[in-house]
């Protein structure tokens, strides 16, 4: 069969960017029996699957997302003679003359206390067109448990409609313990020898909760004698400090801005970080939490929605609204060995659960029942 790809979300940065780029590669390293054709929304993306003898690479041109998705890309399908579009990221072609499967990172905009988050135009158009995506995909995939229950219960979807497959970090994650890696990378960024580790990104402060984290991070510096310091990974996420009032003295001296951190150089940042700090108020599948448990990061991360189920009993968990709450957390882990490997070593042994030869496996799997159905 034929199975198109839609991939206007394969340079995004962030979690979504993650899944897209490497489900497509673990579909191709996986079925060599279907053909695919992957569309494409920038031009300068034709060539990066060309070594796959099934795949063939189409640019689509368009004005903007809406219009890629739900002009071009039925056009696109007709004349490639498309069995089934697969997009990894919340929209379909409602238009395609064929099958379509998409994938859910939440359901944020269905629900009351999660849509506070986003800007309203955007959840007013997304409770609009998400059912009618719904209605026109055969299937649908969701990254965790706590998106399927929400989008079940907030659009009485019929049985079996959506299914929850985790992804996994890229397979590169894991532990570096090589002192001449770990030596280049702290150079790289210039990483302290003792430090926390946490990772946001512009436009998101309050849905990562960083208010909180320079709160918390405040109080734990103001008690201890001798403070790990606090590294803020991100594009642009120097400006925080200015948006969020952060001294240059006191505790804000000792929080540190390196930038975007490559995703080859994450393994061994993480390695190096005595602490994971991620509460974050709203996550479907917290891919730092999957990254920091596959590299024995211990991590402290928030007792709600997706955070909770992806890191399970491999983190120690708190309030995200409660100040005290994180500071005291911090300062059990960073002051008690034993409580940091506890959590490396739990975070390990739950790393196993998201791997992509399970999320591959059972992709194609959908991906070929309903084409055929």
């Amino acid at each position: 069969m034929r199975i198109g790809i839609m991939l206007r979300s394969i340079d995004e940065k962030g979690g979504v960017g993650v899944y897209t780029r490497n489900i497509v590669k673990e579909l191709l390293q996986l079925d060599k029996h279907n053909e695919y054709i992957l569309f494409y929304a920038n031009p300068s993306n034709v060539g990066m699957f060309s070594h796959h003898e099934n795949v063939k690479e189409v640019w689509v041109r368009g004005r903007n997302k809406a219009a890629w998705d739900q002009l071009f890309i039925p056009g696109a399908c007709r004349r490639k003679k498309i069995d089934v579009v697969f997009h990894p990221k919340f929209t379909v072609p409602l238009f395609a003359p064929c099958k379509a499967v998409m994938v859910v990172h939440g359901a944020d905009w269905l629900i009351p206390e999660q849509a506070q988050f986003y800007p309203w135009w955007d959840v007013k158009y997304m409770r609009m067109m998400l059912p009618l995506y719904f209605r026109k995909s055969s299937a649908v995939i969701s990254v965790s448990q706590e998106t399927t229950d929400n989008f079940n219960q907030t659009l009485k979807l019929s049985a079996g409609k959506i299914q929850t497959i985790y992804f996994a970090p890229a397979r590169h994650f894991k532990r570096i313990t090589d002192p001449a890696v770990l030596q280049q990378v702290r150079a790289r960024y210039q990483l302290p020898d003792k430090f926390i580790l946490t990772l946001t990104k512009r436009k998101g402060g309050g849905r990562k909760n960083l208010g909180q984290v320079f709160k918390a991070y405040a109080c734990y510096h103001e008690r201890t004698k001798t403070p790990h310091q606090l590294v803020i990974g991100g594009k642009d996420c120097h400006l925080f400090r200015d948006e969020y009032e952060v001294p240059k003295d006191d505790y804000g001296k000792d929080i540190l801005f390196p930038g975007w951190i490559d995703q080859m150089d994450l393994p061994a940042v993480y390695s190096l970080a005595d602490l994971f700090l991620y509460p974050s108020n709203l996550e479907a599948f917290p891919i730092p939490l999957t990254e920091a448990m596959a590299c024995g990061t211990p991590i402290l991360t928030s007792d709600v929605n997706g955070l909770k189920e992806i890191a399970g009993d491999a983190a120690l968990l708190v309030n995200p609204s409660d100040t005290e709450q994180i500071a005291n957390s911090i300062s059990r882990i960073l002051s008690d060995s034993e409580v940091r490997e506890f959590l490396s070593r739990k975070g390990l042994e739950r790393s196993s659960l998201f791997n992509w030869d399970h999320c591959a496996k059972r992709t194609l799997a959908l991906l070929e029942s309903v084409a055929v159905d």
